[in-house]
């Protein structure tokens, strides 16, 4: 099964994640398929918390893809821009 689920990238104590669209069985940082967008929970000042590619989040949903929890919580609760 395809999931659209995070990535971890960042450093120690300064996560940054990789919104990616993965098969299920594949590692948390390991091979994808499409990097639709990121996630930054710990943007300061003028710097973007959040970006989805809306499109390809719709397009991989149509052929079957699911989002993870986590995933869909934010994508739920935040408004995504471009």
């Amino acid at each position: 099964m395809v999931t659209i689920r995070l990535a971890r990238g960042g450093s120690k104590k300064n996560p940054f994640y990789n919104i990616v669209v993965a098969d299920s069985r594949s590692r948390r940082d390991g091979r994808f398929v499409e990097r639709i967008g990121f996630y930054n929970p710990v943007a300061r000042g003028g710097a973007e918390t959040l970006r989805l590619a809306q499109d390809r989040l719709t397009y991989w949903q149509g052929v079957g893809a699911r989002m993870s929890d986590t995933v869909a919580r934010i994508v739920r609760g935040q408004k995504p821009t471009a």
